[in-house]
């Protein structure tokens, strides 16, 4: 038996069309399976074409017509670190945190809720929380979630979830643009337009972690951030 023909371009847009109309939970089918190299290929080349070629010029004209300041991640950042942090260490944290618990199934939840709580143990710790209780709270959370994964293995994806997943899915792409304001030095109502890149690759990702998976999802945010420390680079 021959694999199936590869799907067309227009097809694969379409798809990705029709997913942003309805967005739905899709069981990825993985890398290996039969014409996901080409889906992988396809998207990843759209969402790293169209930041390249109209959402970066896009923002640098809204920078220049408002005054904006310019990002300055990179610049806060140790030269010695940049690559690793920017190429490495940010894609698989931000995939993991932000779209990898988007099948929906129980115990992926479960470690999205312990490393939300592990974010909220590190914040309480900068606002006075005694070292005793975060520590007390970190020994816990580092027993309970392997413990949680193990436990819940065999549960599936609850009805909630498929129910509430449109909203689900739009409010995450929301947070992970909303996080990257953290990249300018100060931001008001005029700087929103400024994360139109992170929306657009959010939306590239979320379709493709679900489609593909979550490591096709890795490489591509991998592929954009190299693109972007590149012209930042050229830049200066």
């Amino acid at each position: 038996m021959t694999d199936p023909a590869p799907a067309p371009l227009s097809e694969i847009l379409r798809e990705f069309a029709r997913f942003l109309r309805q967005p739905r939970r899709i069981e990825p089918a993985g890398l290996r399976a039969p014409g996901a190299l080409r889906h992988w290929a396809v998207l990843s080349a759209l969402m790293i074409g169209a930041m390249l070629a109209v959402m970066l010029p896009l923002i640098s004209l809204w920078q220049n017509a408002f005054d904006l300041a310019a990002p300055d991640a990179f610049g806060k950042m140790d030269p010695g670190l940049m690559v690793p942090v920017v190429l490495l260490f940010a894609p698989v944290l931000e995939e993991i945190l932000f779209r990898g618990w988007q099948t929906g199934r129980v115990r992926a939840l479960w470690l999205l809720c312990c490393a939300l709580a592990f974010g909220a143990l590190l914040y309480a710790s900068t606002q006075g929380l005694s070292a005793v209780a975060v520590g007390a709270g970190f020994l816990v959370l580092l027993l309970a979630a392997p413990i949680g994964w193990f436990l819940l293995r065999k549960r599936g994806t609850p009805a909630w979830f498929d129910a509430a997943f449109p909203a689900i899915f739009y409010l995450t792409i929301a947070g992970f643009a909303a996080l990257h304001l953290m990249n300018y030095p100060s931001f008001s109502a005029l700087s929103l337009p400024l994360i139109l890149p992170q929306l657009w690759v959010a939306l590239v990702l979320g379709f493709m972690r679900l489609r593909i998976g979550l490591m096709a999802a890795i490489l591509t945010h991998m592929l954009s951030n190299a693109a972007a420390l590149g012209v930042a680079t050229l830049a200066g």
